[in-house]
Parts: C-alpha cells; sequence; structure tokens
C-alpha cells in the first residue's frame, strides 16, 4: 500500500461488504484501466456523510455481561463519524447490510423521536431507575449530534423524570450542554468520562481523524470538572506498542485538569475490525505493524478480537498485567479513584449515582398535551 490510499478525514481505507450478503463485488482489471488508477478515481470522490433515520420502538437496551459497568444503555446514533479504526462497534454495520470500513462512518443512522419514546419508557409501571449510559458504542457527540441534538433530548429527559445517566464521548460538543449537564449534577444524576487515546495530534489525526485534537479533549475535562460535574479520564483503547507508553502523562493530564477518576480498555480486534486496522497499520505504521499484532494476540490468548468474559477489555498475560501495575500505580500516585465508584456500579453492583429522585408520570400522554 501507499500514502495515497487514505482518504482524508477518513479511518477506514478499504470498505469491504457485509460479511451477511451472499454477493460481493470485487474490483478486476480489465485492461482499460489498472486497479490502481480505479482505487485513485475512488478516492478522487470521498464519500459523503449521511444521515438516515432509524425509527425507534424500543429505544433502551440492556445487558448482563460482567464486563460491564451499566446495565441499559442508548445510542443515539448507528454508525460513527468520528472514524476510529479501531472502533469495536463497527461490525455492528454488518446488520443493515452494510460496510463496516467506510460505510460504517459515512452512513450514520440517528434515533428517531428519542424524548418520546424514553418518556414511553420511564412511564412503563414496569420500569426500575438504572443509570442510562450514553455513548456505549457510538460516540453520543459526533458532528451529527451539532443539528440533530438528539443526546441533548435524551438528557433533557433524564433531568425531567430524574434518571441518572453516564456518558463516555471524544467529543467537545458536550460543553454545549452545560446548562442540563449542570441541573444532574446538582441532584447527583450525572458522569463523564471522556476518552483520550493519545496525546499525539499527528496520531489522532491518523487514528482518530475527525475526532476533538488531545489538547481540545483536556479541556472539556477542565470545563466540566470547574462546573462541578463528575468527570474522568478513559484511556481507551491502549495499543500496544504504539501508545502504551502514554499511559502515564494522559493519567497526569487529565488528574492536573480536573479529572477525578480514571479507567482503561486494552484494544481488541473483533470481526472485520481486525482487518480494517492491519490494513491501517500496514499503511501508517508498517515497520511497527507485525510488533503491535503480535502483542494484542498475546493479549487476548492469541487472537485478536478476545471476546472471554472479565478479559476482553484489560486482557490477561504477562503485558496485560503489567499494564494493569502501570495504570493502578499511576491511578493511585495522582488520587484519580476508581470509575465504579463514580460511573455506573459500585463495586457492591449498586449505582453510584442517585435513583431515589426518580418521578414516573401517572399518564404519558399528558406530556403530549
Amino acid at each position: 500500500m501507499n500514502k495515497s490510499q487514505s482518504i482524508k478525514g477518513r479511518g477506514a481505507i478499504t470498505n469491504p461488504g457485509s460479511r451477511y450478503l451472499r454477493t460481493e463485488v470485487l474490483p478486476v482489471d480489465d485492461g482499460w484501466s489498472t486497479l490502481h488508477e480505479l482505487r485513485l478515481e475512488e478516492l478522487a470522490c470521498a464519500p459523503e456523510t449521511e444521515l438516515r433515520p432509524d425509527k425507534t420502538t424500543n429505544i433502551i437496551s440492556t445487558n448482563e455481561s460482567p464486563d460491564i459497568p451499566f446495565n441499559q444503555s442508548i445510542n443515539p446514533y448507528k454508525g460513527c463519524e468520528h472514524g476510529c479504526v479501531y472502533c469495536y462497534a463497527r461490525p455492528t454495520h454488518a446488520y443493515l447490510d452494510l460496510s463496516p470500513g467506510l460505510d460504517f462512518e459515512t452512513k450514520i443512522y440517528y434515533k428517531t423521536e428519542p424524548a418520546e419514546r424514553l418518556r414511553e419508557a420511564f412511564s412503563k409501571k414496569s420500569y426500575v431507575c438504572e443509570p442510562i449510559a450514553l455513548g456505549t458504542n457510538t460516540d453520543p457527540y459526533q458532528p451529527a449530534e451539532k443539528n440533530l441534538s438528539i443526546t441533548r433530548k435524551l438528557l433533557e429527559t433524564c433531568l425531567e423524570f430524574r434518571n441518572p445517566v453516564t456518558i463516555v464521548t471524544k467529543g467537545v460538543l458536550i460543553l454545549r450542554d452545560l446548562d442540563v449537564l449542570k441541573e444532574l449534577a446538582n441532584l447527583e444524576l450525572v458522569s463523564v468520562a471522556v476518552s483520550v487515546t493519545t496525546l499525539q495530534s499527528e496520531l489522532k489525526a491518523k487514528l482518530e481523524p475527525r475526532t476533538a485534537s488531545p489538547v481540545a479533549r483536556l479541556r472539556v475535562i477542565r470545563e466540566l470538572a470547574q462546573e462541578r460535574i463528575p468527570v474522568g479520564v478513559m484511556v481507551a483503547p491502549i495499543i500496544p506498542s504504539l501508545t502504551d507508553h502514554e499511559i502515564e502523562e494522559i493519567l497526569e493530564q487529565s488528574a492536573r485538569v480536573g479529572a477525578q477518576f480514571a479507567s482503561y480498555v486494552i484494544l481488541r480486534l473483533p470481526l472485520e475490525v481486525a482487518e480494517l486496522f492491519e490494513a491501517w497499520l500496514q499503511e501508517h505504521y508498517p515497520l511497527k505493524a507485525n510488533r503491535v499484532l503480535n502483542q494484542v494476540r498475546e493479549v487476548h490468548d492469541g487472537q485478536l478480537g478476545g471476546s472471554g468474559f472479565g478479559e476482553r477489555m484489560t486482557g490477561s498475560g504477562v503485558f496485560a498485567d503489567l499494564i494493569r501495575q502501570r495504570f493502578k500505580s499511576s491511578r493511585q500516585r495522582l488520587g484519580l479513584v476508581a470509575p465504579q465508584r463514580m460511573f455506573g456500579k459500585t463495586e457492591t453492583g449498586s449505582t453510584a449515582l442517585r435513583t431515589d429522585l426518580f418521578r414516573r408520570h401517572r399518564d404519558v400522554r399528558d406530556l403530549w398535551d
């Protein structure tokens, strides 16, 4: 591969078909033009972002995974324009018969009538108040949010019903919603984790092309902390031989601007993400590619996409143990707490955010009058 194959502002450099499709279109050199020329022509017409409505019925998703510190979540968007090449959510686009590659970051689906659907869910007699996690699959503050305000509508509804909410984001757009977040924070109903992968701007531009800069993300932590909104840093993903040397610096910089808690995730490459990330490595860091992939396999029991409960987020083995020790040591030295105390569930399984303030409307129709 050569540098001309990357698309400015996009993370993936390929667009493999959905694994569920029975047919696949492959380019063939017919003698009229070479495959390289066809590729250059394709890149000259870089795909634009398409926003598509995702008709919503049941807006809250639930899970019982022991690896995940929340029981219910809402993803305002399917697909993510941020274009993080390592994103574990990419394979979900295959369920839409779309590619986990460029389609994932250019064909974005958004929840329809989010406030109405969430009010219906909250108003059901069977609903039990628990924190709702936003941004668990794709970023709730990706570019589409600027005009659609899906995430803001969900936050306003959580405030209306006094339901706790947690947020994970890489986007500075969250600062637009400081007014709602401050009200939620005053009631102990919100916690925010800002994801920081690297402090190297050049690497960020290749790895996460349409995300906020490292400096901007630190500014988000600072401004949230100044407004007394519980905020921490999520170092995710830690990429062996590419970003793992930054762990201590990311924690130090985050603590300096006001982060209260810290967590991390080691890179895993499920399904199509492995192919996409390997192509990205060969394009941008060919001399490091084998080392990075071998170390990913090392922490995931010989696989690129480790899926075993209890280990898929932080890995196992000598290298994973070293990361765990370094992270814990730095967190303690800087006075940062474990995320369970600030984000979602405590170590005993109960929520760290208040649930006793929840108020249910007797008739959801009254909300629409």
